[in-house]
């Protein structure tokens, strides 16, 4: 048996009846990175002491029969998410020595729950990119083909779990960044709704867009997993009072009658794969013969959903990095001056991606030219999130590609700016919105990438998500 493979699900089941311990299956996920991280690239900091250590009380309270849901469980966790003593640098040279001295809320939870932090993953700096590329500590290679991406920007959690390194990830999304990894690694992602899980302990990018989620090998770990992060904490006054849905009740639940929608635009986007669509029409078939009305609508603001969110993003983007000045936390280059410690530090401590982000930020919030892009793009995101609460009132679920194309080379568009941006152009307007969107594994290619399909859900319907989820990927 290779522990390291086990679901959550399945391995939960194995330490409580004996089958291994938690240092068995620990000791699993420390080999495993031990012979493929070099390669792969997906973590940046393992804590192989300290998760022995936990491991070893987990098996204390296995044989007390004082178990948690999560006890014994090696997880992983984006570089970008803070952990209480252990090293956060959010893949940034600013950050190359920074510890918290808190864990964010969501780390706390699993923690609290059994689980185990076995070390932190790499990821675009401060989570900008969508293919890990953008790394301090360089790319994140995919485990399907070792030539492509990853995805990003967690595409170190997306790949070490794809690799086995780990049994479940914990990531960030604020355009994308769980979902599109997720499709390109072959895994399961969810976005949650905006302020459903707390953000409290995230290194911020855009703040009202923002989310923490979990990434696992199936639908059933999604459910359990998301079930412990989720809820109001006091910390973070932007999650909503909402009681928590028992998400695992979800599972299996019949979908007959369900009304799914095939937003036309996705579907007749330009540039849209072949092969990706052929995928996404093949699960979407599967649905209607398990019952489910199959539905053409229209999401018509769509086509302004990547500028919108280029114009949102680095504008709140350029306001959160403010705070990185060398002087308070973060790596420090010394100058003449307190403009030049400012001026030389963030030259050294920003990657390319980065700077580009701030300028366009700084621009779009300068004076004269706010009311022209921010405010002209927060009543865009108005028209996008109306669209989608005009089509929910006729379907129950949306379901599209998470991505127009598989996981593409490293390298491949490094030098395209605009060409990387609409690598997100499917799992945008969700995240624009506001609302919950899972990306799940619907197939490969002939050249052996999977293909990612993406399930959106009204605003706090993630029980539906998880409903629709486990009809196509058991």
């Amino acid at each position: 048996m290779n522990l390291h493979e086990l679901t959550i699900v399945e391995a939960a089941k194995g330490l409580r009846d004996g089958s291994f311990s938690a240092t068995n299956l620990v000791q699993a996920c420390l080999d495993r990175i031990a012979a493929r991280n070099e390669t792969v690239n997906a973590f940046i900091s393992v804590f192989a002491e300290e998760a022995l250590a936990a491991a070893a009380k987990a098996d204390e309270d296995l044989a007390a029969g004082n178990a948690k849901p999560l006890t014994g469980i090696p997880f992983g966790v984006k570089d970008a998410i803070c952990t209480v003593g252990q090293r956060s640098t959010g893949a940034a040279k600013m950050l190359d020595a920074y510890v918290p001295s808190h864990d964010a809320t969501v780390v706390a939870k699993l923690k609290d729950a059994g689980a185990i932090l076995i070390g932190k993953q790499n990821c675009d700096a401060f989570g900008h990119g969508a293919s890990n590329e953008n790394s301090m500590y360089g790319p994140v290679k995919n485990p399907h083909d070792l030539g492509k991406v990853s995805g990003g920007s967690s595409g170190g959690s997306a790949a070490a779990l794809a690799d086995n390194q780990c049994l479940f990830s914990i990531a960030e999304d604020t355009g994308g960044s769980i979902r599109q990894p997720a499709a390109f690694c072959g895994v399961v992602g969810l976005r949650p709704s905006y302020g459903r899980n707390s953000r409290y302990g995230i290194m911020p990018m855009g703040s009202s867009l923002d989310t923490v989620g979990p990434m696992t090998k199936t639908v059933e770990d999604l459910a359990l997993v998301q079930e412990i992060m989720a809820g109001h904490d006091a910390n973070d006054m932007t999650t909503v009072p909402d009681a928590v849905q028992p998400l695992t009740s979800a599972m299996n639940k019949k979908v007959e009658g369900l009304t799914v929608g095939i937003p036309k635009e996705y579907m007749e986007l330009e540039g849209l794969d072949d092969e990706v669509k052929q995928a996404i029409t093949a699960q979407v078939e599967a649905l209607q013969q398990q019952g489910c009305i199959i539905k053409e609508i229209s999401l018509p603001h769509t086509t302004y959903a990547i500028a919108t969110y280029y114009i949102l993003v680095p504008s709140e983007d350029s306001s959160n990095l403010g705070r990185l000045d060398g002087i308070r936390y973060g790596s420090r280059k010394e100058g003449d001056s307190l403009f030049d410690v400012y001026a030389q530090t963030r030259r050294d401590g920003f990657p390319e991606e980065v700077k580009r982000r701030i300028m366009i930020g700084t621009y779009c919030l300068s004076a004269g030219y706010y009311d022209a892009y921010y405010k002209k793009a927060q009543r865009v995101r108005t028209k996008i999130m109306q669209d989608f609460t005009e089509a929910f009132s006729d379907v129950d679920v949306i379901i599209a590609p998470t991505s127009p194309f598989p996981a593409f080379g490293i390298g491949e568009k490094a030098d395209d700016p605009i060409a990387m941006y609409l690598a997100d152009a499917f799992v945008c307007p969700a995240a624009v919105a506001g609302m919950p969107a899972v990306s799940i594994p619907a197939g490969k290619t002939e050249a052996g990438l999977p293909i990612g399909l993406q399930i959106i859900a009204p605003r706090l319907a993630e029980e539906k998500l998880i409903q629709v989820a486990s009809a196509i990927h058991s």
